[in-house]
C-alpha cells in the first residue's frame, strides 16, 4: 500500500500570515502552492517552493478564483474559457518560480470552489484539464476521487491522482459536504488518521449520514490553514507507519 499526503500551502499574502508552512511541510510528500488569485503573492510563493525544497517535497501548483477575501471558497460564475485561462495564468506563474529555484512542477490541484465546481461541471472539469494539458502534458492533475475532474484528466491524457479528505466530512454520494454543514470539519486528529487509514487500506469513509462511500486514495489532502493542521498531519503520518503503508509522492507522469 502506498499513498501521497499532501497539504494546501502558500496560503498567506503580504504581512497577513495563515498556516503552520515549515512546520507542516515536515510531515508531507506533496505541497499545492497558492498562486496569488485565492492568496498568496510572489515573494510567498519563492518562499514555500525553498521549503518544500528543503524538506524533499513535491512542488504543485493550487490555483483559486480570483477572491482574496474570500479565500477562494465562494462559487463564482465563470465560464469554461475563463477557467481555461486562470488555470494557465497561475499555474505559469508557479512553474516560473519554481524554475528560478531549480524545482520541477509535479502536479496542478485546482483549490476550493474551484476545485468542488471542477468535481460536478464536466464543461469546466474539462477546461482546467485542457489548461494542464497545454501547459505541460507531464504534470500530474489531482483531483476529488471519482469526480468529473479526474476523469477529464485521464481524458485529455494527463496522469492523474485521486484525492481524499480524512479531516473533511462526506456526502453519500462522494461529494465534500459545504464548509456551512455542522460536519463538514473533522477537528480530532485520532479521528481523521482513523479515516485515513480506512480510506486507503480499505477504499472506503463513512459519510455523514452513516453511508460507506467507495473510493480510491492515491492522494491525503491537509487543510494547511486548519489550526491544528500539524496535530492532524503527526497523526496521520504515524497511523500510516503503523499500518505499513508507504507516504510517498506520486511518481511523475511517463
Amino acid at each position: 500500500m502506498r499513498v501521497d499526503v499532501n497539504c494546501d500551502s502558500g496560503e498567506s499574502f503580504g504581512a497577513w500570515r495563515l498556516g503552520q508552512d515549515e512546520a507542516l511541510l515536515a510531515h508531507m510528500t506533496s505541497a499545492s502552492v497558492a498562486c496569488g488569485f485565492h492568496a498568496g503573492d510572489p515573494s510567498v510563493m519563492r518562499r514555500t517552493v525553498r521549503l518544500a525544497r528543503h524538506h524533499g517535497v513535491a512542488v504543485g501548483a493550487h490555483p483559486g478564483l480570483p477572491d482574496l477575501v474570500g479565500f477562494g471558497r465562494r462559487a463564482m460564475e465563470i465560464t469554461p474559457e475563463e477557467a481555461y485561462d486562470l488555470v494557465v495564468y497561475q499555474v505559469g506563474a508557479l512553474a516560473a518560480v519554481a524554475h528560478t529555484e531549480a524545482v520541477p512542477l509535479r502536479h496542478v490541484k485546482p483549490h476550493g470552489a474551484l476545485y468542488n465546481m471542477a468535481a460536478r461541471q464536466p464543461a469546466l472539469a474539462d477546461a482546467i484539464a485542457r489548461a494542464v494539458r497545454d501547459v505541460d502534458a507531464r504534470l500530474t492533475l489531482f483531483g476529488l476521487a471519482g469526480s468529473c475532474l479526474t476523469a477529464a484528466g485521464r481524458a485529455h491524457g494527463l496522469h492523474t491522482v485521486d484525492e481524499v479528505f480524512p479531516e473533511r466530512g462526506y456526502a453519500a454520494d462522494g461529494a465534500l459536504l459545504p464548509r456551512s454543514h455542522p460536519e463538514a470539519t473533522i477537528h480530532d486528529p485520532t479521528v481523521a488518521a482513523d479515516r485515513a487509514v480506512r480510506m486507503v487500506r480499505d477504499g472506503c469513509v463513512r459519510s455523514a449520514d452513516g453511508t460507506e462511500v467507495a473510493l480510491v486514495a492515491g492522494t491525503l489532502c491537509i487543510h494547511g490553514d486548519a489550526p491544528n493542521a500539524v496535530a492532524i498531519a503527526q497523526a496521520i503520518r504515524a497511523a500510516l507507519d503503523a499500518n505499513g503503508i508507504t507516504v510517498a509522492a506520486p511518481e511523475s507522469a511517463p
